[in-house]
């Protein structure tokens, strides 16, 4: 077969090899994804190796018919879409998802999305995203899996398995992209589509892991970052593609670019005009173009002046085929949409989504005991301008969801609490336009606060204020929210605030009033019954927090794998040291905190052995003990720390969890088993090595050393 594709290779015009390298946008009206005539031209004259923007089962076997049918070559198309967090049953946002600690619900929530996105005839998704964020300015942090870099890799091999199945050219395989390779979380003051600068040190220990195991599970693409890396733009970045990436991690899939990426090299200002932009991404290895159309203007240019050679086109070209001939399109261009018969898109998924929502949810605080709910509260209020606004709890990307479709809190509490007088106020806009707001819904909801016997306050930002191209430099509650929070808290009424969000939200002094806390992030279409679920303890709370939450705006960022620094601040304070002089250095709520509706105890931190020659495994095993009178799920954290190496070693450094499930009075063990890999640090040329020396094993439930147990073991020289 690989000889045919080098057949069809040589029968290629230059516009044709072009096409390949070309990925073309539909338009998107009121009623979905259309085809304009220029667009349907460009098919047709094989101008477009694939498309993105375009899904539904007519339309793909429309235009794949086009391409098969009505070109010179009849080259296939692939469609690809941003299928994030669900497709049609949209699922919470993955830095929620992430929290819940379990690999198998991620690749869960991949699989149903791979079979909605296929049956809509989609070839190819843009996730999952694999940034490690550690700033909460930063919209996109709604689409990272969190601040740590095991858990992101982690993470990407489940997501990865989720959506691509074992089987790349099976119909209801949905390609996966690797996004955005090259650091963009982290991003200067958190603000989109800046700079970015890190040490190669940072660069390969936080953010390309994550890719790694993407690309060891099999990940179909790679999309570089938007952003520049110390001045050089990802799309443009040879060392980070072609050595990196295909040479060092592996990879042989193909390159794509993020949307307008190749033209934007212009304004990157290492570009002078579209030809200089193709030669420079083309030449550092990207192989698919998306929407900047600089390949289709730039590389005949290009070609033209010597900036580029035809055979450099044809490698990318020649990946390309060989990526279309893995997804099985020469075989089925279809992808078995012509033979099957039309499946039902219109089912959703409650029941999974409903599940997803109640893991991710994480109790930041539960003070008296107020959740779940007592018998004796029977009049409950909900307040707040997302109490009733069902489509805002999707989130930022909601690819072909109904925003009609989701269960609002209000709607939830409602069905979910049946014996209980549910009243609802608005209280103000969800605010974010710049406007003062109006203020007076306050006296409704006041009212209906001082009427109930618990408050449900549900408060947080509209969907557009999280994701791509919302940064926010104070990502606290928009509006008046802050002022309506703090008139219903004033009231007495026990408080539930519950947040939904795309990012941790910095309001300390309200966090600190009100009783109880729910981080509900952008919950999916089952938000409301999901947290009606936990409110009235049907089920208990799981989630845990993928990312540190700030005490204050001023320590952003603030996470737990930070470095020893030289004058580490001491428990009583001192001046010459580490720490801020009017605010904490930790966390309001670090990595990993998250409540239920029980107690846990650990005792008795094992370890197989004392002495660790170079090729053994470690198991470790820690007693976990529910203490508390109900039953509950315990996520317990594996972190290492080695005080002493070549180069200073962060913290904590997390390398695995474990879930455990007790009921009242139960003991169990959580076991881990940590392989020679796990002790591996990268030396100064940031290649793996194994160094001698004593290393902490701690275990808890959170990135807390006043909350871990603590042992130590020693290395023997590899």
């Amino acid at each position: 077969m690989a000889k045919d594709l080098q057949k069809l290779l040589r029968r290629m015009t230059l516009v044709e090899k072009i096409g390949q390298l070309s990925m073309l946008s539909g338009d998107f009206t009121a009623t979905g994804p259309t085809l304009s005539p220029d667009f349907r031209d460009a098919v047709r004259a094989g101008r477009a190796g694939s498309l993105l923007n375009l899904w539904g089962r007519e339309a793909v076997l429309e235009v794949q018919r086009l391409a098969v049918e009505e070109t010179r070559l009849g080259i296939p198309l692939v469609f690809g879409f941003d299928v994030l967090h669900g497709h049609r049953t949209i699922f919470p946002i993955p830095l929620a998802e992430a929290g819940s600690f379990d690999p198998m619900l991620w690749e869960l929530t991949a699989r149903r999305s791979a079979a909605e996105a296929t049956a809509d005839g989609i070839s190819l998704t843009f996730a999952p995203m694999l940034d490690v964020a550690r700033d909460p300015r930063w919209g996109r942090i709604a689409e990272s899996p969190g601040e740590d870099p095991w858990l992101a890799a982690a993470y990407a091999t489940a997501k990865v398995r989720g959506f691509q199945g074992d089987d790349l050219a099976s119909p209801d395989s949905l390609p996966a992209t690797a996004k955005h390779f090259g650091a963009y979380g982290a991003v200067l003051a958190g603000r989109e589509y800046a700079s970015v600068e890190v040490s190669e040190r940072t660069l390969h220990e936080v953010h390309l892991p994550a890719f790694v195991a993407a690309v060891q599970a099999g990940v179909a693409a790679v999309m570089p970052a938007l952003t520049d890396l110390g001045g050089v733009p990802a799309t443009a970045h040879a060392p980070l593609l072609r050595r990196e990436l295909r040479r060092n991690q592996g990879f042989d899939g193909v390159i794509v670019s993020d949307h307008s990426a190749v033209s934007d090299l212009l304004a990157h200002g290492v570009a002078g005009d579209l030809a200089e932009a193709a030669a420079l991404a083309l030449r550092a290895g990207v192989d698919i173009d998306m929407m900047g159309r600089a390949y289709e203007r730039g590389l005949p240019l290009a070609l033209e002046r010597g900036l580029v050679t035809e055979r450099e086109i044809d490698a990318a070209v020649r990946r390309v085929l060989r990526w279309k001939q893995r997804l099985g399109l020469f075989e089925d261009p279809y992808r078995g949409l012509s033979a099957a018969p039309a499946q039902s898109v219109g089912h959703l998924d409650r029941a999974l989504a409903r599940e997803a929502a109640r893991r991710s949810m994480v109790l930041l605080k539960n003070d008296g005991d107020l959740l779940p709910l007592s018998a004796s509260a029977r009049r409950v209020a909900v307040i707040g301008p997302l109490a009733a606004a069902g489509g805002e709890l999707l989130g930022p990307w909601w690819a072909a969801g109904d925003r009609a479709s989701a269960v609002s809190y209000r709607d939830g509490l409602a069905e979910g609490l049946p014996d209980r007088e549910i009243r609802h106020a608005a209280g103000c806009a969800i605010g974010g336009d710049g406007g003062n707001g109006d203020a007076s819904g306050f006296a409704e909801a006041v009212a209906l606060a001082r009427w109930s016997d618990v408050a449900v306050l549900c408060l947080g930002e509209a969907a557009e204020l999280s994701g791509e191209a919302a940064s926010r430099a104070d990502p606290g509650l928009p509006g008046l929210q802050r002022d309506l929070a703090e008139a219903v808290i004033a009231t007495g009424t026990p408080t539930l605030l519950v947040l939904t969000s795309g990012r941790p939200l910095i309001e300390p002094a309200i966090l600190s009033r009100a009783p109880a806390v729910m981080a509900a992030w952008f919950p999916g279409i089952e938000g409301g019954a999901a947290l009606a679920d936990l409110v009235s303890g049907q089920a208990a709370p799981s989630g845990r927090l993928a990312v540190s939450w700030p005490a204050d705006r001023g320590q952003i960022p603030v996470f737990f794998g930070q470095r020893p620094t030289g004058r580490p601040a001491p428990g009583d304070g001192g001046r010459y040291v580490s720490r801020y002089l009017d605010r904490p250095s930790t966390p309001l709520y670090p990595f990993g905190h998250g409540m239920g509706y029980t107690r846990f105890a650990l005792d008795t931190l094992t370890v197989t052995v004392d002495t660790l020659g170079p090729d053994q495994d470690l198991g470790v095993s820690v007693g976990v003990t529910n203490t508390g009178r109900r039953a509950g799920q315990e996520t317990v954290l594996l972190f290492l720390h080695d005080p002493v190496a070549s180069s200073a070693r962060p913290l904590l450094e997390l390398r695995g969890f474990q879930r455990i499930e007790l009921q009242p009075g139960e003991r169990g063990t959580v076991r881990f088993t940590l392989p020679p890999a796990a002790f591996e640090l990268l030396d100064h040329r940031l290649r793996p090595a194994r160094e001698p020396g004593r290393v902490e094993i701690m275990v808890g439930p959170a990135a807390d050393r006043d909350r871990l147990l603590s042992t130590w073991i020693e290395l023997q020289p590899a």
